[in-house]
């Protein structure tokens, strides 16, 4: 069965079906609210960590054995005095900056990189302020039990299944080789357990820097859903940007009424008002001392032209009926403009005219 018309049920329903504005992206940047997995942030420390262990492992030990050596050699024998305590202590302080300096700052720099990549640089208070609604238990227990609690749980689920694979495999792939360790020295069972080591942590950080991808792109899917808008929210957006009609509206008729005002004020003060006779009104204004040519101060029609005129006669200003003349200068110039040039002639005609009244009534 065909429909002669076809409704849009969502202007009915509010179904958050549209992408998000960018105004709204904005105000959701402002609160802190952006796409942001922890997991990939977490993931790139634990790589970082482990291949600063690798890179600066020989400079690492050879400041270990050198900070164990002074400590056997030149410190158990020495006087236990606040001074020397301080001393020792800015000493080994120095000593551990610099032994752990390149690992922490390398940390420091990917986890810096990883947060700037993923949302940017963003200073924001909105996210550390204290919000009372949400100790609500209600809300919290809702929140417990809730579909992205559940998406969490089963992700924390899998990376300790994802874990545990691999640290189980690595043991059990070097099984033959834990039975020999009794037969070897302690350095060697050292650099077999620093290897097998590294080793472990660079499959665990890589298993979990790709859960972090994965988890990043379903943040930002999440992100972008919870920024839908209905085509109402939208409509009552644009509104609030472009301002409310009816506001606007009103707006624009005091704007109106103001310069109706302005304009009746300059009536009073100009020299002749050539009217149609009925339909136009447009008042004319010299001053040879400012002006090249005259000026149009006020021009109407119909109800306004009428307006002008009565203003005029109240305040004894000459009014002139010219209608090709009225008609020319209503449609062909504005408010504060001076007379067109191929006007000049008819307009000075009747400038000379009036002048020439206003002297025989002096």
């Amino acid at each position: 069965m065909a429909y002669r018309y076809q409704l849009d049920l969502q202007l009915f329903g509010g179904e958050k079906t549209e992408r998000a504005t960018p105004r709204k992206r904005q105000d959701a940047r402002r609160k802190g609210q952006v796409a942001k997995s922890a997991e990939l942030s977490g993931a790139l420390v634990l790589l970082s960590g482990v291949l600063s262990l690798m890179i600066f492992g020989g400079f690492m030990k050879e400041r270990f054995t050198a900070l164990y050596t002074d400590v056997f050699m030149n410190r158990l024998m020495m006087e236990v005095t606040k001074a020397n305590v301080l001393q020792l202590m800015n000493e080994y302080g120095v000593q551990i900056l610099i032994l752990l300096g390149p690992m922490l700052g390398i940390t420091f720099i990917l986890a810096l990189i990883s947060s700037v990549a993923q949302v940017g640089f963003m200073v924001t208070g909105e996210g550390v302020t204290p919000k009372f609604s949400k100790i609500n238990p209600i809300k919290g227990f809702r929140n417990i039990f809730s579909m992205r609690s559940l998406v969490e749980m089963l992700k924390s689920i899998f990376k300790l299944l994802v874990i545990a694979y691999l640290v189980f495999n690595t043991l059990w792939g070097q099984k033959d080789n834990f039975s020999s360790l009794s037969h070897v020295s302690a350095e060697d069972v050292f650099r077999f357990t620093a290897k097998m080591t590294l080793n472990l942590g660079i499959k665990i950080g890589a298993a979990l820097l790709i859960m972090a991808v994965l988890d990043y792109m379903y943040q930002r899917y999440e992100h972008e859903k919870s920024l839908r808008m209905s085509k109402q929210e939208i409509k009552d957006e644009f509104k609030k940007m472009e301002g409310d009609p009816l506001i606007k509206g009103k707006i624009r008729e005091r704007q109106r009424r103001m310069a109706m005002q302005r304009m009746m004020q300059e009536v009073p003060g100009a020299d002749v008002i050539i009217t149609n006779p009925t339909h136009f009104a447009v008042a004319l204004k010299y001053d040879g001392s400012k002006m090249e040519a005259p000026q149009i101060v006020a021009k109407g029609q119909d109800y306004v032209a009428l307006r002008i005129r009565s203003i005029a006669k109240e305040h004894g200003v000459m009014t002139m009926e010219n209608k090709p003349l009225a008609r020319a200068l209503f449609q062909r110039a504005e408010i504060g403009d001076s007379v067109p040039a191929d006007l000049f002639q008819a307009v000075a005609e009747v400038l000379a005219y009036v002048y020439k009244l206003k002297g025989r009534a002096r």
